[in-house]
């Protein structure tokens, strides 16, 4: 198979950042005494704030103290994921250069803020494998809105069926395969639902689970989760 881009959601994926996040949040809750719904929580994952506020009142009951809770939540993040280096996921920094040594565009497609990417980018030394960032303030609506991923593959002056998409949370697959993309989807904290399989994109444990090849844009083999070869 071949792709004239690859573009990549970036925490869960690339930076092992989520479950730093996840334990931010519930440390949060425990100190204005609110005790967070982890179902509640993991269903958020990958949604701009605007929705994940929503999801977490609508969740938690019109009295959940949110703002209070993401004061804290912030700063305990800021401190954790946003000051310093955070692990990379296996497999990262081979594939990114695999992918640039084949001369393929890499572009990154967040929810997070796009100075916030840089920053993280930075502190990871990943931000020379990409030509492009879209942050999810540079849309006017988040994952699993297809608007992220079709800005991405515009920018990079490619169509978005000649694009592959690597993503870890169901908000961010739904996205790229709205928009048209091939994906594949390294689940992190969150299983993918049965609904979401049945889309048919492919699923793996780690991105050590696949290789690129040398030609541009070549995926020459890739080990889904049920163990077939793509």
């Amino acid at each position: 198979m071949t792709f004239h881009a690859a573009i990549f959601d970036m925490d869960g994926l690339l930076l092992d950042t989520e479950r730093i996040c996840r334990d931010c949040f519930l440390q949060a809750g425990k100190l204005v005494g609110v005790e967070i719904d982890l179902n509640v929580y993991h269903s958020c994952i990958g949604n701009p704030e605007p929705i994940t506020r929503a999801k977490l009142i609508a969740g938690h009951g019109d009295d959940f103290p949110y703002e209070e809770i993401r004061a804290i939540w912030w700063e305990l993040y800021h401190e954790a994921a946003m000051s310093k280096p955070v692990p990379l996921k296996p497999g990262v920094e081979s594939l990114l250069q695999a992918i640039a040594d084949a001369n393929t565009p890499i572009a990154l497609a967040t929810s997070t803020r796009y100075q916030n990417a840089l920053t993280k980018l930075g502190h990871a030394g990943l931000t020379d494998y990409f030509d492009l960032v879209v942050g999810g303030d540079q849309v006017s609506q988040g994952k699993p809105h297809p608007e992220i991923y079709l800005k991405a593959a515009g920018d990079l002056g490619k169509s978005p069926e000649d694009c592959i998409a690597f993503e870890d949370s169901e908000n961010g697959v739904r996205a790229a395969l709205a928009a048209g993309l091939h994906v594949i989807q390294v689940p992190d904290l969150v299983p993918p639902s049965a609904d979401l399989k049945a889309a048919g994109h492919t699923i793996v444990d780690s991105l050590l689970d696949f290789r690129w090849g040398h030609a541009p844009g070549c995926l020459v083999g890739c080990r889904g989760l049920a163990g077939h070869e793509t």
